[in-house]
């Protein structure tokens, strides 16, 4: 759908919900009728529970941790 398509229909919806007609909520048959749900939001409810542990940084901090064994002619504060 175009942008133009969207608004227009959230137009129409927000219209509906301030104009009630009488039996709205029943088709010629005389059921209900059904609601919409998006694909997304179906595909978000039907998720299986996430069992993965929290992402860590701390190997990557080992990394900037790393000691130094010689003392070598390296300033404090320079880059190496």
């Amino acid at each position: 759908m175009t942008a133009d398509a969207v608004a227009l229909e959230a137009r129409k919806a927000a219209q509906a919900e301030t104009e009630p007609t009488p039996a709205a909520d029943r088709l010629l048959s005389g059921k209900p009728s059904a609601t919409v749900t998006s694909l997304h939001e179906w595909r978000l409810a039907h998720l299986p529970p996430d069992t993965r542990p929290l992402p860590s940084v701390t190997p990557y901090d080992q990394l900037l941790r790393r000691r130094r064994t010689s003392g070598g002619d390296h300033r404090e504060g320079e880059a190496q």
